[in-house]
């Protein structure tokens, strides 16, 4: 099994081979998850990550780059995020 680049939580394997790291690694100091869906942190992200959509096309379109692989982990639809 693949392990994640460091400082980062997850990893992919492509179909062509390629590993692909993503997500922040860590946990927050109560243990959770640093960012939780339907909370004002997690809107602050997911309108961040938006964001970063729309000025990085090319990593927008690709299925398997960090960003689209983050938002997909965290659930996000647009700029805001939901529960579940």
């Amino acid at each position: 099994m693949a392990t994640p680049a460091k400082g980062k939580a997850k990893v992919k394997v492509t179909a062509a081979g390629k590993k692909v790291s993503y997500g922040q690694a860590g946990q927050a100091s109560g243990g959770g998850a640093r960012v939780k869906p339907g909370t004002k942190k997690g809107d602050a992200y997911f309108a961040r990550s938006a964001g970063q959509m729309k000025k990085n096309p090319k990593a927008a379109a690709n299925p398997n780059s960090p960003l689209r692989l983050s938002r997909q982990r965290w659930k996000c639809s647009g700029t805001k995020s939901r529960r579940s």
